[in-house]
C-alpha cells in the first residue's frame, strides 16, 4: 500500500509499504477512505520533537471503513463506516473510565508513564504507525474507532478526528461561561475550531490574534474580532478593546513552532525578551548548552498571561514539546490565573461532536479548505507549511 513516511528532518517519501494485520485480539484494520495534515506533522518534519523513528507512517486523524477486526473487537464489524481518534486509549484503565484518554495507562508500549499515544508519532509515543496510509492497524479499536452516521460526510467526520475536538477541548479547558470575553491566540485550524466551540458555548466577544490574513478573515468570517500582531501589539489592543481589564479567558492554540511579529512594538517586545532570555541563560547553563531555543520563552504564553484579566483563565492546547521549560510563572501567580493544558482526550468528544454534525447545529467542513490526492502530498505538506491562502486545513484521500 502507499503510505507518507518519515525518513529524516525535511525528508517524508510517499512509499510502497506493507499492508498492516492483526497483531492482537483488540486490533482492527481500517481502509482509510480520508486523512488530513495536521499542524503536529509539521513538528516532525522540522524536527521540533526529537527522537522520530524512521521509517513511521506519519499522520493522526483518519476516516475509514473496517476491513478486519481482531476476535475482542465486539462492537464492529467490516463494513462499518469509523472515524479514528488521534489519540489512543485502551477504554478500561481508571484514567480512560474518567475520560482522560490522552493519559491512557496501557495504550502507550512505553508503559504508564511515558505519556500519551497517538498515531505517527515520535518514539516516546509509541511509535504506533500513522493514518496518512491506504489502510491502518488501529489497537484497541473497541475504544478507538467511533461509528460515523450515515449523514456526515467524509470531510465532516474528519475534522472530528482531531482538530474540532482539540479546539472544543481548549474552549472546555477555559471553563467559557455565557459573557465571557475570551482571546485565541493562533487561528490555524485548531485556533478556528476553538473560536467556534467558544461562540457555541456562550463567549460574549472572541478576539483571535494572528498575523495571516486569510486565517484572520476566516476568524472575522465566525465572528472574531480580529488583530494582527504585525501590526499592532496584541496585548496593548486588547486591554484597550476591554476597558483595560483584560480578557477573562485565553486559548493558546499556536504552540512551539509559531511565527513571531516581524517589525513594530509587538517584534521589538520579543526581540529584547529573546536577547534578555539568551543573556541569563549563558550565565548559568553548561559550556554549550546557552541559546538552546527549546527553553525559550513562548511569545503566545507571554502575550497570554499579559493578556488575561486578574483572576483569569489560560487553556493550553499548543503542541509544546518536553524540552520547553520557561513560562512567564511570576506573573501568572501575581494575577491569581488558573492555568489548564493538555492533551485532547479526543474519545471523550468525538460522539457528542458527531451529534452536532448529524443534527445540523454544526458544519465544521466549512472550515476544511482542500481536498488532495494522496499521490500530491508532498506538495500538499509545503503549501500547507509554508501557510499558503486558501490552506487552512488539507484533507488528504487515498485514491480520490
Amino acid at each position: 500500500m502507499k503510505a507518507v513516511v518519515w525518513r529524516g528532518v525535511g525528508d517524508i517519501r510517499l512509499e510502497d509499504v506493507p499492508d498492516p494485520r492483526i497483531e492482537q485480539p483488540t486490533d482492527a484494520i481500517v481502509r482509510l477512505t480520508a486523512s488530513a495534515i495536521c499542524g503536529t506533522d509539521l513538528h516532525f518534519v522540522h524536527g521540533t520533537f526529537s527522537e522520530m523513528v524512521p521509517g513511521t507512517i506519519l499522520g493522526h486523524e483518519g476516516v475509514g471503513v473496517v476491513e478486519e477486526v481482531g476476535p475482542d473487537v465486539r462492537n464492529f464489524r467490516p463494513g462499518d463506516r469509523v472515524v479514528i481518534p488521534s489519540t489512543i486509549a485502551c477504554g478500561y484503565c481508571s484514567y480512560c473510565r474518567a475520560g482522560y484518554y490522552s493519559q491512557c495507562d496501557n495504550a502507550n508500549p512505553n508503559g504508564p508513564t511515558a505519556g500519551t499515544a497517538f498515531f505517527g508519532g515520535p518514539k516516546a509515543s509509541g511509535p504506533i504507525q500513522g493514518l496518512q496510509a491506504e489502510k491502518a492497524r488501529i489497537p484497541f479499536a473497541a475504544t478507538n474507532l467511533v461509528k460515523v452516521p450515515d449523514n456526515v460526510t467524509d470531510g465532516q467526520a474528519i475534522l472530528v478526528s482531531d482538530i474540532f475536538p482539540t479546539g472544543y477541548f481548549g474552549a472546555d479547558l477555559a471553563e467559557i461561561k455565557p459573557g465571557d470575553t475570551v482571546a485565541v491566540f493562533g487561528c490555524g485550524p485548531v485556533g478556528q475550531f476553538a473560536i467556534t466551540s467558544a461562540k457555541f458555548m456562550g463567549a460574549g466577544r472572541v478576539f483571535a490574534i494572528d498575523r495571516i490574513p486569510d486565517r484572520l478573515e476566516t476568524a472575522r468570517y465566525q465572528g472574531a474580532e480580529i488583530i494582527n500582531f504585525d501590526e499592532e501589539d496584541p496585548v496593548q489592543t486588547l486591554q484597550r478593546m476591554t476597558g483595560g481589564i483584560g480578557v477573562d479567558r485565553v486559548i493558546d492554540a499556536v504552540g512551539v513552532d509559531a511565527q513571531h511579529a516581524d517589525h513594530g512594538p509587538a517584534a521589538e517586545q520579543a526581540r529584547q525578551e529573546q536577547q534578555q532570555f539568551e543573556e541569563q541563560l549563558s550565565q548559568v547553563a553548561p559550556e554549550g548548552t546557552a541559546g538552546n531555543a527549546g527553553n525559550a520563552p513562548s511569545q503566545a504564553l507571554e502575550w497570554a498571561v499579559q493578556s488575561l484579566c486578574k483572576a483569569g483563565t489560560l487553556s493550553i492546547i499548543g503542541v509544546y514539546p518536553p524540552t520547553m521549560q520557561s513560562f512567564p510563572i511570576g506573573a501568572a501567580m501575581n494575577k491569581n490565573l488558573t492555568i489548564r493544558m493538555g492533551n485532547c482526550n479526543h474519545r471523550k468528544y468525538i460522539p457528542y461532536l458527531l451529534d452536532l454534525i448529524q443534527q445540523g447545529t454544526l458544519d465544521p467542513e466549512k472550515l476544511l479548505s482542500r481536498a488532495e490526492e494522496m499521490s500530491d502530498v508532498l506538495s500538499a505538506y509545503q503549501a500547507f507549511d509554508e501557510r499558503r491562502p486558501g490552506w487552512l486545513k488539507v484533507e488528504l484521500v487515498p485514491g480520490m
